[in-house]
């Protein structure tokens, strides 16, 4: 998906297909996070004020936690690791 880089007065602004404006429930004037990343940028919208993650934010958030036990995973069954008491 591709979106365009278009002039807004002495500014330059993001304009985003109407597909992800509804997929991410955004509107004018919600407010965008933009990490910069080795392989580019990455746009996400900002936490909630009310506390709610949206949509996205809550499956980024599980799938990293997913990930990380599945890291610990191989750790939980060690046995003889030197470090008994």
């Amino acid at each position: 998906m591709k979106a365009s880089v278009v002039r807004i007065g002495n500014s330059r602004g993001l304009r985003l297909p109407a597909r992800l404006l509804e997929l991410y429930g955004l509107s004018e004037g919600d407010e965008l996070v933009l990490e910069e990343r080795a392989e580019g940028i990455l746009v996400r919208p900002a936490p909630r004020a009310d506390g709610k993650l949206d949509r996205a934010e809550a499956y980024r958030r599980m799938a990293e936690e997913v990930a990380e036990r599945a890291e610990w995973s191989d750790w939980d069954g060690t046995v003889g690791d030197g470090l008994e008491r």
